[in-house]
């Protein structure tokens, strides 16, 4: 790189600290400086756009979740202060959602759980002191079907049958979670659903209910439009172990955060002042390919010399990009799933009576509206939380007649205490906003032999980040945090080597 300055272009402080400190980190995201937390306002800054046909910036984040929150704070921590992160949503926290119960306690309304493997949002949230607590599972799960009632300790997962795990567990080491297309068996395997590789192993009828249960929470879509490429990339993830994905105890869903996930992201925004914009979604974005980008938002253009793009890629396809993107990367955000929103409801008690009755608040009902209840208590179980995964289609839309139809069902399973909550709340994320089109990503049959190789590469000045692009956990908060730490890292070295 040619360092000459002239007497007439110094060059910048900030700007040498951020090249210095770009060039001699391995990991941005592991420098460790001090996050000042305590200094911190109650709310993100609302300031405007300084640089409105104005300075060119460093950088511009689109999104605001867990992948563009950490890429901002690792732009931070190295020295980076040119940079915004836009928003479109009028908070924080991307898929990530907490809702207040009141008294102190919240509800996760989005992804909430973490698990082994997950290091890099259980090191983040050890930086910003978010505490964790084990998800509740000891005690009976009640099973609905029909008329019928069952208890069973499935001692801490869901029932599914652990020898065809153990199978795609095995099956899942010739496909990397970071490049399930580089898999040697590509060919045989993104040509089968997840539903065509159980047909052949012979499932009986009574197990294809727990199958369909555990497909619809982990993936949003039952296993037969669910590709099996993807979901071996998704068990290769959890050190190729079935049961460390699809569990409670010791597995994805083994671990909560103390004041709910969107915790992360409140604590991270806190630092960012004003260099968050929220309610500030981007319209178009112009001249990517060239050295300096225009962003068109609803608050006026930005201009930056590199763009992360924290956002799902099928969100992409509401943006205008002048030029058109490269055909690979157009088409892999066309053909990108965009249709798994997930409704999810609350229902708070003032205790959690069911663990009196050795019961562990957990449903599973077979051919109704609960996919699955759980108890979502606080860790000291001061007030008893039912959280459940709802099928929108059966359940009535209007809240207060869906909650008389979840408390009927939640007595005939734990008792009727459940009849009188003493609230309840719902989130359907098909309908909160317009910018979650979708909670996970069920990659279907085919999609990474055709498009995989588009995924991540950067198109001109912008750089893909956001959990689906991420090489381990991808589709997790986990996966999100990864992303956001390699994004910046991309930009931080494409901005020391202009």
């Amino acid at each position: 790189m040619n360092n000459k300055r002239t007497a007439e272009t110094p060059l910048d402080p900030r700007r040498r600290q951020l090249l210095k400190l770009a060039g001699a980190s391995a990991a941005v995201g592991g420098l460790g400086l001090p996050l000042g937390l305590a200094k911190a306002a109650d709310a993100p800054g609302q300031a405007g756009i300084s640089n409105d046909r104005g300075d060119v910036l460093d950088v511009a984040i689109i999104g605001a979740g867990l992948a563009g929150l950490t890429a901002a704070r690792d732009l931070q921590q190295a020295g980076c202060q040119s940079f915004v992160v836009l928003e479109a949503r009028d908070r924080v926290g991307g898929r990530t959602l907490n809702h207040d119960l009141g008294s102190g306690h919240v509800s996760e309304a989005g992804g909430q759980w973490i698990g082994p493997g997950q290091t890099a949002v259980a090191d983040l949230a050890r930086e910003l002191e978010v505490d964790t607590f084990p998800s509740h599972y000891q005690g009976n799960t009640v099973i609905l079907g029909g008329d019928g009632r069952v208890e069973v300790d499935l001692k801490g997962t869901f029932g599914t049958d652990e020898t065809l795990g153990a199978k795609l567990s095995e099956l899942s080491r010739d496909v990397p979670c970071g490049a399930p297309w580089k898999s040697p068996r590509l060919a045989e395997l993104d040509k089968l659903s997840a539903g065509d590789w159980l047909a052949g192993q012979g499932i009986k009828p009574e197990d294809r209910a727990g199958w369909n249960a555990s497909f619809l929470l982990t993936c949003g879509v039952t296993p037969a439009k669910m590709g099996l490429l993807h979901f071996l990339s998704m068990i290769n993830s959890a050190s190729c172990n079935y049961m460390k994905l699809d569990s409670i105890k010791d597995s994805a869903q083994g671990t909560r955060f103390v004041g709910g996930s969107q915790a992360l992201s409140v604590k991270m925004a806190r630092q960012l002042g004003d260099k968050l914009r929220l309610s500030c979604p981007v319209r178009r974005i112009d001249d990517w390919d060239r050295d300096v980008v225009r962003l068109h938002t609803d608050q006026g253009e930005v201009r930056a010399r590199r763009v992360i793009m924290a956002i799902h890629p099928a969100l992409c396809n509401r943006l205008q990009f002048n030029p058109p993107l490269p055909e690979g990367r157009a088409a892999l955000q066309r053909a990108w799933p965009a249709h798994s929103p997930a409704r999810k409801t609350v229902m708070v008690y003032p205790r959690p009576f069911w663990r009196d009755k050795g019961l562990n608040g957990h449903v599973i009902q077979v051919d109704g509206p609960v996919i699955w209840a759980y108890d979502n208590s606080p860790p000291g179980a001061e007030i008893g939380v039912i959280n459940a995964f709802i099928t929108n289609a059966m359940v009535a839309s209007d809240p207060q007649q869906a909650q008389r139809e979840l408390t009927a069902i939640y007595a005939r399973a734990l008792g009727d205490e459940a009849l009188h909550p003493q609230a309840y709340s719902e989130h359907d994320w098909g309908l909160a906003d317009p910018w979650t089109i979708t909670c996970v990503s069920p990659i279907p049959p085919g999609f990474w032999s055709a498009h995989g190789e588009a995924l991540r590469p950067p198109c001109g000045n912008l750089f893909w980040s956001g959990t689906e692009t991420a090489d381990i956990w991808a589709g997790y908060m986990d996966g999100a945090v990864r992303s956001g730490h390699h994004s910046a890292l991309q930009v931080l070295n494409a901005l020391r080597r202009a």
